[in-house]
């Protein structure tokens, strides 16, 4: 049996361990464990294309069966913040609405927000407006 092999599966194996650790989320930790399982296959085989088809294999299995685990853990709540609560208001428009020039502007609880149709359309001044949504710092709008 050629021992180096188990050496390199093994070295494989803490360096997938390194860059798991190195990262924020889940990306490699099924190669650790297949390159273990590798590693231990050595023991039964000297063959490196069975090696290689465990490896593949155990890696495979590991990843398909901790997806949903894996998402759940890596989902992103959204953070809500002071500014949702205007979603669903209605404001007016103190200047025209106009996307392609990257104009526009609403007054909102006696604020003026930066604002964009959600359709595209232009929207006059006057014109009472429900915020639908909020982009960055931009109100999304649409004419009512």
């Amino acid at each position: 049996m050629e021992n180096y092999i188990v050496f390199i599966w093994i070295v494989f194996a803490v360096f997938m361990l390194i860059c798991e650790a190195l990262t924020t989320q889940l990306v490699s930790i099924w190669f650790v464990i297949g390159g273990v399982a590798a590693a231990v296959t050595c023991i039964f085989t000297d063959n490196i294309l069975i090696q290689s088809i465990v490896f593949i294999v155990v890696s495979l299995v590991c990843l398909i069966a901790t997806r949903p685990f894996v998402k759940k853990f890596n989902a992103k709540k959204k953070e809500p913040t002071n500014s949702d609560r205007l979603i669903g208001r209605v404001g007016i428009v103190t200047l025209d609405i106009i996307n392609t020039k990257g104009e526009g502007q609403v007054n909102v609880d006696g604020k003026i927000w930066s604002a964009k149709s959600d359709d595209e359309r232009e929207i006059k001044k006057g014109a009472n407006v429900r915020i639908t949504a909020i982009e960055g710092v931009k109100l999304i709008v649409e004419v009512i």
